[in-house]
């Protein structure tokens, strides 16, 4: 799992384009599936989802039999949360909501052992079980854990430079829902939202950029723009996709 981790990091870092999609369903079975779907990563949404330790713990069991590095998409940078889904062997965090670059620090923070305030134990499936010495496992985890800041409000966009300029933070991910709500709009493609998206995606130098893109929609400007990190959809709407599709042939009958 650990080395898998550190390959994702590594092609998320070197701005190598990424395909993933959101996980709503605490379930196994919908990692295996989506292992077998080409996908490069997938977003276990703790934050919008009925996940808990345990179920998490699955996920990321399944995640490691099919090769499918998982970010786990935090309700909170407490270590509570943070912990558990590093420990568990999580390629490493979406954080929702980060608008300063002070609170990125923090953020990268809960991530780190040295320096920072991440609790360390070498029993864990992140450390091997016990087959890392603590040196080894120190040295070893910084590259296995990727550290991605949501813009999700306007002062985030503002600040986004700094943000990504923060030691530790891997990339800047544009969640345009929030941020159309945050800004007043009510379309999630409105012109200013996509004007923000487009400010916050030109921070390339500093870190990789991505955002959450409907499967429908043409992502050719987001990738000229700057974009590399892209999460399509869910499992949901995938659902709800192929099963409306297939009533409308049905009825066609």
């Amino acid at each position: 799992m650990s080395s898998l981790n550190a390959d994702f990091r590594a092609r998320l870092c070197a701005r190598e384009p990424l395909l993933g999609t959101f996980v709503k369903t605490p379930h196994p079975i919908v990692i295996e599936v989506l292992g077998h779907s080409g996908f490069d990563f997938a977003v276990i949404d703790a934050e919008h989802a009925p996940f808990d330790r345990a179920s998490i713990d699955t996920m990321l069991i399944a995640a490691r039999a099919v090769q499918l590095p998982l970010i786990v998409r935090v309700p909170s940078t407490g270590p509570d949360w943070v912990l558990n889904v590093l420990d568990s062997g999580a390629a490493g965090i979406l954080v929702p909501h980060v608008n300063t670059a002070e609170q990125a620090a923090e953020v990268v923070a809960a991530t780190r052992y040295v320096g920072g305030k991440r609790g360390f134990a070498g029993t864990t499936r992140a450390a091997g079980y016990s087959g890392r010495s603590l040196s080894e496992h120190l040295e070893r985890s910084r590259s296995e854990v990727s550290v991605i800041c949501q813009v999700e409000e306007p002062e985030s966009v503002h600040n986004a430079a700094e943000i990504a300029a923060v030691e530790g933070v891997d990339a800047l991910f544009v969640g345009r829902a929030d941020l159309a709500v945050s800004s007043g709009e009510r379309d999630f493609f409105a012109d200013t939202v996509s004007a923000m998206c487009a400010q916050t995606l030109g921070q390339t130098q500093q870190a990789a950029t991505g955002l959450y893109c409907a499967p429908t929609e043409d992502m050719t400007a987001w990738r000229q723009a700057g974009a590399s990190l892209f999460v399509i959809g869910s499992e949901h709407g995938f659902i709800q996709t192929g099963g409306k599709a297939l009533r409308q042939r049905f009825e066609a009958l």
